[in-house]
């Protein structure tokens, strides 16, 4: 009886003493509430990622993104396939952690046209000496958007010069009507998949 009695004593003393050294060790309770809550979320914010840039028929025609806030996912972006967008919806819903997903990501009309110019800024931007070791990854650096025949170019690049002459090379494609430059430089904030 004594021995018991002296291991739940010395048990206790040693709960109290961990949990002493862990207070004064560590930051108070809010402080690591908050980095516990900034840590879930950056991890749910690779998992997403992961999962998206994943999908088979995600491709350099393109744009994939999201926000995530809290247990909720936004996606965002363009695709080229319809079944690209649910798809995406798909395996952001079956992420353990993510109690809704809204899916805000448009689906771009069909146009033979619109195809051709995809084609064309593709081999523009990538064709150029300073842009094709972007083009070596298995998901493009940058994303090629075209709607209407009006150019959108997402993604990040190493620096302002390679943003500046994807720009220039979208710009010299004949029949496009506008280029808006979305390129962020590396180091930026946003988040892309």
């Amino acid at each position: 009886m004594r021995k018991e009695i002296r291991a739940l004593l010395a048990a206790l003393m040693l709960t109290v003493l961990g949990a002493t050294v862990t207070n004064a060790a560590g930051l108070p309770q809010e402080a690591k509430h908050q980095r516990s809550e900034e840590g879930y979320r950056t991890k749910l914010a690779k998992e997403v990622r992961h999962q998206l840039v994943m999908l088979p028929w995600y491709s350099v025609f393109d744009n994939l993104a999201f926000r995530v806030d809290g247990d909720r996912v936004t996606l965002l972006g363009q695709v080229t396939r319809p079944t690209l967008k649910s798809d995406a919806e798909g395996v952001v819903k079956n992420i353990e952690g993510v109690a809704a997903v809204k899916n805000e990501i448009e689906v771009l009309p069909l146009s033979p046209m619109d195809d051709q110019l995809r084609r064309a800024v593709f081999r523009a931007v990538y064709g150029e000496a300073g842009l094709n070791r972007y083009a070596i990854q298995a998901i493009p650096a940058i994303h090629i958007i075209v709607k209407n025949g009006n150019v959108t170019l997402e993604g990040v690049v190493d620096n302002e010069m390679d943003r500046n002459l994807a720009n220039l090379r979208a710009n010299q494609v004949p029949n496009v009507f506008s280029v808006k430059n979305n390129l962020v430089v590396a180091g930026s904030e946003g988040k892309k998949a």
